[in-house]
């Protein structure tokens, strides 16, 4: 049952809509400057129809409408054909030649035809598969001038007031850290210009790095203070926003500014606006870790006290082993709904996407249900050969480190054990890549002759579950395979039917503990070195995870054995860790542009299995899928549409664009 909160957003916009399709032009028109009369202006920073504006605040009731207005712009992340931070990145690939899931756009991106004429995911215009976040920034302001007037909304309480202003401070600051985070320094539109604003007051300039960081983190601050707590009617109010999420965002903007993108970027030295003004500070800054570590640990230390803790699968009436536990820990902390490490789920513009991205999870282990009818979305995107080597060893370290565990040749033959039935069916032939690894690996890939436990697994015990096909005919043309053999099974409710094709729809996990976790001991290892706190921090999430800690993993597995105990070492255990943990979920791909490392992982070979080989002599056979260019450093930002430059002359161009 969809909350009331969805339902009120989908009703303000159906108030706001033009044959079906968003129209905010009739609350606010967009003005249209006289350089050329078909181009419109760069931000929609001028309201025009003044008395539509006023008609939307006469009163308590309609001021609520255009609330939901500005949350209706948050991102379409549970689509990945909007999904930036998940289809760019290195995490999975996607082979779509009957255009099933709309191969166009954002699944583009890795492909390399990104551009400046019409840029893909264009988050300041909202083309080209991206929320118009400009225009959200516009709404938001217009929000804002007209409820923080006492004489206006007068059926509005003084608490009501506040929250409301408050949750639109936190929208406009989060629309301008999507901008930020793509686009690097952003013009910022504190408030809208009057009507009457001349065209030099019209053509804004991008602001330095710094002063756009300050910028969001000020926002954020102002609406932390009036924020509530916490929801205190679920029914009606969930995905709206609480202060454990402002609080938590802000710790998310201030690691991202710390980090080697924004911090002390030679490779930005020289750039600037027209008028010289230095848009990137050239510096490195520790003192910007150091502000970042304090910011998550507030964060941290409000979530505790709210409840907000590490998810743990309850026990079930039907006693299951610690292995399986442990793997639907790991699963639901992402898609059981609303579980207790939630601290800010979308469910704006995804809930209704979210079986969706569901339909490319569902590996074909229901041998008697998954048939031609009920396979008509089947799986086009899944996770890479690349992917799957990043998962550790059973041991807790990356497989190339493990001193213990040979993976030289991963495509080697082995045949699942009665010890490892609770990972690989027994009896089963599958690749050595399979075996001896971290339990993440058994919960978060769905792959060939892997288990795969289910709500309505065939036993009520996990001894005799579902276990998958993921070979050419054995799993039959009407049920492609993800290009690379794997499937995402982490994000996959668990509650899936295959007889019925029934979801169980969650909220896109936006952020969640054990991301505010890593970005701590991230942000502190950086400041301070690898300290106590750097170590606690990730060990709770190795701990949830089934693994040893850090100093032990690597102390007696790994032929790195200190390299815990340097902030180099640490840094790449944390970077790892990240990858892991929150793989699927859409981090990984901005994570690679801030540390600077997108150079490195998104060039190369994208690889997989041989999908459409029947034996497993000839499926595993990693093979080469596409060829990937990443272009340093011009690909580290995102390219400004040529429109926008010229019809606003004093913008610039992103380098190398």
């Amino acid at each position: 049952m969809k909350s009331n909160f969805i339902q009120k957003i989908r009703h303000s916009l159906y108030n706001y809509t033009a044959k079906g399709k968003f129209a905010v032009c009739l609350l606010v028109i967009i003005i249209a400057l006289p350089i050329s009369s078909c181009k419109k202006s760069f931000l929609d920073v001028v309201p025009d129809n003044v008395s539509t504006i006023a008609n939307a605040f006469v009163s308590k009731t309609e001021a609520e409408k255009y609330l939901f207005t500005c949350y209706s712009y948050l991102p379409t992340e549970a689509d990945p054909t909007y999904n930036v931070g998940l289809t760019a990145g290195d995490e999975v690939w996607v082979e779509d030649p009957a255009n099933h899931i709309r191969s166009t756009n954002v699944l583009q991106l890795p492909r390399g035809f990104q551009n400046t004429s019409d840029p893909i995911a264009n988050f300041m215009n909202g083309t080209r598969d991206a929320a118009a976040n400009y225009k959200a920034i516009r709404d938001c302001n217009v929000f804002l001038e007209n409820v923080s007037d006492l004489n206006k909304v007068r059926d509005l309480d003084i608490d009501t007031r506040e929250r409301w202003i408050a949750e639109v401070q936190f929208l406009k600051a989060f629309y301008h850290f999507i901008l930020f985070r793509a686009y690097g320094p952003i013009p910022i539109i504190d408030k809208n210009l009057p009507i009457d604003a001349s065209i030099d007051e019209v053509r804004v300039k991008r602001r330095p790095v710094d002063e756009v960081v300050n910028y969001i983190a000020g926002l954020y601050d102002l609406a932390a203070a009036k924020l509530p707590l916490t929801i205190n009617n679920e029914s009606s109010d969930l995905g709206r926003i609480t202060k454990p999420i402002a609080l938590s965002m802000k710790a998310k903007l201030l690691v991202t500014a710390a980090s080697p993108l924004f911090n002390g970027n030679p490779d930005y030295s020289s750039f600037k606006n027209k008028d010289g003004e230095q848009l990137f500070n050239s510096t490195y800054s520790v003192e910007k870790w150091q502000r970042a570590a304090t910011a998550c640990k507030e964060a941290i230390d409000l979530c505790q006290q709210q409840n907000i803790q590490l998810y743990t699968f309850p026990a079930q009436t039907n006693p299951l082993s610690q292995t399986t536990m442990t793997q639907m820990s790991i699963r639901n902390a992402m898609s059981e709904k609303w579980n207790d490490e939630l601290i800010w789920g979308l469910t704006v513009n995804n809930i209704g996407f979210n079986s969706f991205f569901q339909s490319m999870c569902a590996g074909q282990y229901d041998f008697n249900n998954a048939d031609a009818a009920k396979s008509a979305n089947r799986p086009l995107l899944g996770p890479t050969i690349k992917m799957a080597k990043m998962f550790y060893t059973k041991n807790g370290v990356p497989i190339n480190e493990d001193k213990t565990l040979d993976f030289t040749n991963i495509a080697e033959l082995r045949v699942g054990t009665h010890a490892e039935r609770f990972n690989i069916k027994e009896g089963e032939t599958t690749a050595r890549l399979n075996f001896d690894r971290e339990p993440r690996y058994y919960a978060d890939l769905g792959f060939d002759r892997g288990v795969w436990y289910m709500a309505n697994s065939p036993s009520k015990t996990d001894e005799d579950t579902w276990w998958m096909k993921a070979r050419g005919a054995e799993v039959g043309q009407s049920s492609p395979i993800p290009i690379a053999g794997f499937y995402m099974k982490k994000a996959l409710n668990w509650h899936y039917e295959w007889a019925t094709v029934t979801y169980t729809n969650y909220p896109w996990p936006e952020m969640r503990l054990s991301d505010l976790y890593l970005l701590y001991a991230e942000a502190l290892n950086e400041a301070e070195g690898p300290t106590g706190d750097v170590y606690t921090y990730v060990n709770l999430i190795r701990a949830r995870a089934g693994l040893p800690t850090v100093q032990d993993s690597w102390s007696n597995y790994s032929i790195n054995p200190t390299k815990y105990t340097t902030k180099d070492g640490m840094r790449s255990i944390i970077q790892r860790e990240r990858s892991v943990e929150l793989c699927f979920e859409g981090h990984r791909f901005w994570d690679l542009l801030r540390w600077k490392t997108a150079g490195v992982e998104l060039n190369g070979n994208v690889t997989g299995w041989s999908i459409s080989e029947n034996s497993p002599e000839l499926y595993y056979r990693e093979r080469s899928i596409y060829s990937r260019h990443f272009v340093i450093p011009r690909d580290y930002l995102w390219p400004l549409q040529e429109n926008d430059l010229l019809v606003n002359q004093n913008l610039v161009q992103n380098p190398n664009w």
